[in-house]
This record gives C-alpha cells, structure tokens and sequence, in this order.
C-alpha cells in the first residue's frame, strides 16, 4: 500500500482553459486546466494508506471487476482493510497540489480511457466489451503519491461521507472507466445505489497508516 500524508483541501476551484467537449455536457472532458488550483475550503491534514493498484485476486493479471459498494465493502473487511472515503480517494488521486488529472494539469494519453470500441454485437444483444488492462500497462498513469490507474480503466466504488450509515446511496463511482468521459480526480458518478455493479466497476482498499505500519511491523518481527 502507499502511504498518503498531507494536507487535503476540501473544495477546490479548478478552472479549464481548454474543453474537448461541450462543457454543458455532464460527461464533458478538459483538455487543459489552469495552473495552480484553487483552495475554497478548509485545508485538513490526513494520513492513511491506499493499494497502490486496483485489487486483483492472487495469481491474476487483470483487476477484479462486476464489484459494488456492497461487494467491495466485505473484501476490503477480508484483507483486513476498509473502503476509502471519497476524500481520502481524492487526495491520493490529486496530492497537495489538487491536480485535476492524478499525472498533472493537462490532459494525456496515459490512462485507459477515452476508447471508442465500447461495445460487440451477440445474436440477440449488444454487450459492453471488457477492456480491463493489467496495472503496469499503463506505468504513467500514476499519483504523486505512487498510486495507479486512479482514472480510466475502471471505477472505484468509495463511501460518501455525508450519506447516512442506512442510505441506499452510501458511495460514489471513482475515476472514470475505459469510455470517454471526464476521467478526473474531483468527478463523482453519483446515480448508482450500493449494489450497482457492472464490468467496469473495480476495487481499491485503504487502510489507517498506524495499523499498516503495526502490521508491516509484526511481519518484519517474525520473517
């Protein structure tokens, strides 16, 4: 896991220079964003760990897909981990310098995204295809913090803080998948209940940086 620790800015204000899409458009992309982001919220220090990559089983080259908020919440309890809230999601995505991309300011070719053969036709249905790729396909597409494929590829399921423990709303879709789309650090798809889940729909874990660090501890003692 990556260790995260910093100062998070709760409400940033980024401003696009450049649009690829028509910017009323919910799913709008931004080519460039101005330099630097603004913070106009509160500026809160945090320390946490996240995976580096999106979970995959033992053994397995592609990331686990077909997941929900539900599913992800007991796998992440399996491995002795947790699911990440959204603003703990954000901050490994963005780092201190609140980057709307997690590589930078402007727009790249570096994440799995922005495909266009979405779909294959069966004999009775058209089926999304699954376009999934392993973590070290796409080396540049990494945070500050060292945190992989946090756009594109497939979305993340996390808590939203403000939802009630009994919501059926309780996350939020993370980062974006392989279609077109805004594939960002702040963005959010917010439509989906807890047990949404679809073939672009992934895990990641976080965990609290005292019970990494004990752990990685308790290991090192006994191996």
């Amino acid at each position: 896991m990556a260790v995260i620790s910093g100062k998070h800015c709760s409400r940033v204000e980024q401003r696009c220079l450049e649009w690829l899409d028509d910017p009323k458009l919910s799913y709008a992309r931004c080519a460039v964003y101005a330099q630097p982001s603004r913070c106009v919220g509160a500026r809160i220090g945090m320390q946490y760990c996240v995976d580096r990559y999106e979970y995959m089983r033992p053994g397995e080259r592609y990331p686990l897909n077909h997941q929900s908020l539900e599913k992800v919440e007991t796998l992440c309890r399996t491995l002795g981990k947790r699911l990440c809230t959204e603003a703990e999601w954000n901050f490994a995505c963005e780092g201190e310098e609140m980057r709307p991309y997690p590589y930078g300011f402007a727009r790249a070719a570096v994440c799995n995204q922005d495909r266009s053969d979405l779909f294959e036709r069966t004999r009775s249905l058209l089926r999304m295809r699954d376009l999934r790729e392993a973590a070290e396909e796409r080396p540049l597409c990494v945070s500050v913090f060292g945190v992989f494929s946090l756009v594109g590829n497939l979305d993340e399921p996390v808590l939203n803080e403000l939802a009630g423990r009994e919501s059926r709303f309780r996350g939020v879709l993370k980062g974006g998948w392989w279609a077109p789309g805004r594939n960002r650090c702040r963005a959010a798809t917010t439509a989906h209940d807890n047990f949404y889940e679809g073939v672009q729909v992934g895990a990641r874990c976080c965990a609290d940086a005292r019970r990494e660090a004990a752990v990685a501890g308790d290991s090192a003692h006994h191996g």
